[in-house]
């Protein structure tokens, strides 16, 4: 896109030259605008959860960068012999969350297509001095997980029948769990980097904040929050297929250090295995660190996870503790 079509009006403060996770726009210079589209093909059988999870998906861009949306369009593509009850649900789903956001839904698009998907495009607005990159990370940094592990391979184990309706609930609710709350707790404290973890797990988006922010991290592989289960099916190889092209793609930012090659790859699994409507990554001043505990716990009922921390090291390098 940069060759295609670069960004070059000076209003631009943020386009797609970066990793972040929204466009900003200068609308004055006390003023930002904060943009950015999502949508994908069904990862539940339920057209209502469908619709919520990839609403909350598509506004976690916003929340991610400390923004709050105001309004969002629906991106709907669906086969018309499906009907419009199916199609009703979806966007219902769609529009609690959105509600839910302290958004409104005010229009969008809707195409016949044979492949299901759903999505928004969000738009919000911002002070230039709220807005959080994924860069800026800080040596000594703590750094936190808003939500559990493993969707992806959860979802493959069950494809595959090791997992039923029942035990895939945990994992359906944090899929619709909006991460505004994440969002909210860090308000006002120094946090200094922030990412959804999405489609390259929780290694590609760490590593994403890294390198832009000129650190290493360091990852405490028993502290992180995975689903029940997780690392055994990584072990038994039941992974979705993009996970292995994420993990050809981070090995060489994710150190081995003395694991044997089994532990490497199966912990590898589960560190790029792509999430749906993922947690947010945030990096904070430790001085904040029990502050931010606190308003999330009162938030979400939980703790976040401390899984880590920033260090100097070679940049964009994760070491596995």
């Amino acid at each position: 896109m940069a060759q295609i079509a670069p960004a070059i009006d000076e209003k631009i403060t943020l386009g797609f030259d970066t990793s972040d996770d929204c466009a900003v726009y200068k609308l004055r210079d006390d003023l930002v605008a904060v943009l950015t589209l999502d949508f994908f093909t069904p990862v539940v059988d339920d057209p209502y959860e469908f619709g919520a999870i990839a609403a909350a998906n598509a506004l976690s861009d916003v929340f991610a960068m400390g923004v709050k949306p105001l309004c969002a369009l629906n991106i709907l593509a669906f086969p018309v012999a499906l009907g419009t009850k199916v199609v009703g649900e979806v966007m219902r789903g769609g529009s609690d969350k959105v509600r839910e956001a302290g958004a409104f839904i005010v229009g969008g698009h809707s195409i016949d297509d044979d492949e299901p998907k759903y999505g928004l495009a969000v738009f919000g607005t911002a002070h230039p001095d709220e807005v959080i990159r994924n860069g800026g990370a800080q040596e000594g940094d703590v750094l936190y997980y808003s939500k559990r592990i493993g969707m992806g391979i959860m979802n493959s184990a069950f494809t595959t029948g090791d997992e039923d309706e029942a035990s895939m609930r945990p994992v359906i609710d944090q899929m619709m769990e909006l991460n505004r709350y994440a969002a909210e707790a860090f308000e006002g404290l120094d946090v200094h980097a922030c990412t959804d973890v999405t489609g390259f797990g929780l290694a590609g988006h760490l590593h994403e904040m890294l390198e832009p922010s000129g650190v290493a991290a360091i990852v405490n592989w028993n502290a992180l929050p995975l689903f029940d289960g997780v690392y055994e099916y990584s072990q038994k190889g039941c992974r979705p297929g993009r996970s292995f092209d994420v993990q050809e793609w981070a090995e060489p930012f994710v150190r081995k250090g003395t694991m044997t090659d089994n532990e490497y790859n199966d912990k590898m699994g589960v560190l790029c295995d792509p999430q749906t409507s993922g947690g947010l990554l945030i990096s904070i001043n430790p001085q904040d660190a029990g502050a931010y505990e606190r308003r999330f716990e009162e938030l979400l009922g939980r703790k976040p996870a401390r899984i880590g921390e920033i260090t100097f090291g070679p940049v964009g390098t994760i070491f596995i503790r």
